[in-house]
């Protein structure tokens, strides 16, 4: 069963709402609408009081337009994708890192790419809020064709996508598995590990440094690239944590 993922839905007009809210139910049975606001009042209050994964915002509305209300909310955790009729503030809407701005009439390939990626930033920042200290001694497998390896999981300092393999590094040493990287995702969830890129899953403890050109210096010197749909997350739980 598919996690189900929350949102709130923030647009002067009831038609659009309702609308957005039709296409949703079709195209993704795993978002659940906890919110539906037709004033920036409202919708301010329902931002304060309800956490969400994901907030669909319309930019033109009375009073205060969407990128004002942004404003009084600085410490947002859910993924923004903007919904409206102008294309004249995407700059501004992109300054919060939205994940989406999406023009009126709604495309569903547009709507679907923008949330799709949303899901991912949402899953990505679950998985940091769920990071938990390691036992010393904790031990994991690493497949291979030969049998299974067993290390220390405070051990490893990175993973590395190889095609369909993965490479496994420690300070004592490199293992090659037979495994996919996404399977390691899953038997590292709960740890401090966060994957910065498709290809690479790094250990928390093992960073040296980020550099503002999206790459993160490892304590052995290697250096691994961040994706830019996950950098603020990853900015965030590094600025947490050190």
């Amino acid at each position: 069963m598919p996690d189900i993922f929350t949102c709130i839905i923030i647009d002067d007009e009831v038609d659009a709402i309702e609308l957005l809210a039709h296409r949703l139910g079709h195209l993704f049975k795993n978002i659940s609408i906890i919110g539906k606001y037709t004033t920036w009042e409202d919708g301010l209050q329902g931002l304060r009081e309800n956490r969400s994964d994901l907030l669909f915002l319309d930019i033109s509305m009375p009073g205060k337009n969407g990128i004002a209300l942004l404003k009084l909310v600085p410490n947002l955790q859910c993924e923004i994708i903007f919904v409206t009729a102008h294309d004249d503030y995407a700059l501004n809407a992109f300054t919060f890192s939205a994940t989406g701005y999406i023009l009126k009439p709604i495309d569903d390939e547009e709507l679907s790419a923008a949330i799709v990626k949303a899901l991912e930033r949402a899953t990505n920042r679950r998985n940091a809020r769920q990071v938990t200290p390691i036992s010393v001694n904790e031990k994991i497998g690493i497949p291979n064709n030969h049998g299974i390896d067993y290390i220390n999981v405070h051990d490893i300092m990175y993973m590395e996508s190889l095609n369909k393999c993965t490479k496994i590094v420690t300070a004592k040493g490199e293992y090659i598995s037979s495994t996919n990287i996404g399977k390691f995702q899953s038997i590292t969830s709960g740890h401090p590990f966060f994957q910065v890129h498709r290809s690479y899953i790094i250990n928390l403890n093992c960073i040296a440094r980020y550099e503002s050109s999206l790459v993160v210096i490892m304590t052995d010197k290697k250096e691994i690239p961040v994706s830019r749909n996950v950098k603020n997350d990853f900015l965030k739980l590094f600025n947490d944590n050190f």
